[in-house]
């Protein structure tokens, strides 16, 4: 089953790559790996989920966040390599998560990212994780995603 029907299945599918919110690339590659910068929970050019989880958002509504971000993370990786082929496996997902004061379930949030990798992706999905919490992020983003992924040669 390809990336895309495992998608389907979760009734997603992939979007067009989000572009740069500043001057940047949206990926870049050294050796056999992919840097992904920051996704944000972009759609259609506009952060859909912002604000701090625990405060503005529920931990459901920060999920809903990472998925988002994490499927912004699949595009750019569809773009760069022209498809999942050449994808080894993603190395580490850094989340950094919009959290009110006192508030500790970041965890609970980055796990619907993880999940989301886990799903359409299989054995390449495996990563190392990080998370930061942050009063406030560009375009008030309530989640971004930042990817190292391995790829095979092409």
């Amino acid at each position: 089953m390809s990336v895309q029907q495992r998608l389907a299945a979760r009734g997603l599918a992939l979007p067009q790559p989000p572009q740069p919110l500043g001057s940047y690339t949206a990926a870049s590659q050294a050796g056999d790996l992919l840097f992904i910068s920051g996704q944000l929970p972009l759609q259609d050019g506009k952060v859909i989920w912002q604000g701090q989880v625990g405060k503005d958002l529920s931990v459901d509504q920060g999920r809903r966040a990472a998925e988002l971000a994490a499927l912004n993370v699949l595009a750019q990786i569809d773009a760069h390599l022209g498809g999942f082929a050449r994808l080894d496996h993603i190395v580490r997902v850094d989340g950094h998560i919009a959290s009110a004061p006192g508030w500790f379930a970041q965890p609970a949030v980055l796990d619907a990212a993880s999940e989301l990798f886990r799903d359409v992706l299989g054995d390449k999905a495996g990563h190392a994780r990080t998370i930061s919490s942050h009063f406030q992020q560009p375009g008030n983003a309530a989640v971004i995603l930042v990817v190292i992924a391995q790829v095979r040669p092409a």
